[in-house]
């Protein structure tokens, strides 16, 4: 286990598990947390041995978002602060929706403001039945960030975000499941487990064929019809090429369970 001061992270063969560790603070985003997230979710970018990477808070939050106090305590202002903190989110959430590995989110209880942006990023999200969302932003007289107004649009669509971004009304996790914001809603006492099976499921697949899934839907909104045709093409000419992709060819002809690397 690497130490940090803001996160626990644990890596086991082909997953990591990252966890927002400042409980007493709400796991709120200050200057330290924010860095720190940005440096592992680069790592784990890197790191070509990843599968899966499982992302929760600590204790009875998923993240409250930025820390207001550190905020306005900051000696160069509040806007300076939240300008470096964004940036840090930013890159965090830029690597892990680039890295190949699949991300898991576990909400496990109040995900606001920048923890609700981070909440939903996952490629695949889990909530545990108390788990709640609310954008919260601009009752403290700010606009979002951690990508929510890229995200949400896609998500839940435009009418939905502006309602949830200007009204700050906050979802219980069975609505945000009606919603579209999460996969799957479990009790509390099994989401950790429930997260550990997912992540092991996804551990055994074909990492080349989940990654090309997360690439193509990454751009799907920005490509004509013809260039995702395009990218559809070579992204499964190389998968097809791989060991898994030939792994599961010869298990699909000869009717046997496949046995991915």
């Amino acid at each position: 286990m690497t130490e940090y001061q803001t996160l626990r992270f644990e890596q086991s063969g082909s997953i990591a598990r990252i966890t927002l560790n400042r409980p007493n603070s709400a796991n709120g985003i200050d200057h330290v947390l924010g860095r720190e997230l940005a440096q592992l979710a680069s790592l784990c970018a890197d790191d070509p041995a990843l599968a899966v990477v499982t992302l929760t808070g600590a204790g009875k939050f998923f993240s409250a978002g930025g820390d207001l106090k550190a905020m306005a305590a900051h000696d160069g202002g509040a806007g300076a602060y939240v300008k470096g903190l964004a940036d840090d989110l930013h890159a965090a959430i830029s690597s892990f929706a680039r890295m190949d590995a699949l991300l898991i989110t576990a909400v496990n209880g109040v995900a606001a403001g920048a923890g609700f942006s981070l909440a939903v990023i996952g490629d695949l999200v889990l909530a545990g039945e108390s788990a709640s969302f609310t954008m919260a932003y601009t009752r403290a007289g700010l606009s979002p960030d951690g990508g929510a107004s890229y995200y949400l649009p896609r998500l839940i669509g435009l009418r939905r975000t502006q309602d949830l971004m200007l009204t700050n009304r906050a979802l219980s996790a069975g609505e945000a499941l009606d919603w579209g914001l999460v996969h799957r809603v479990v009790p509390d006492a099994e989401l950790a487990t429930a997260t550990a099976e997912l992540a092991e499921r996804f551990a055994a697949g074909p990492k080349h064929a989940n990654a090309s899934v997360k690439k193509l839907l990454l751009v799907s909104s920005s490509h004509t019809l013809e260039e995702q045709l395009a990218r559809e093409s070579a992204f499964i000419s190389a998968c097809a090429d791989s060991p898994d992709g030939q792994e599961g060819i010869d298990a699909f002809l000869t009717k046997r369970t496949p046995t991915f690397n």
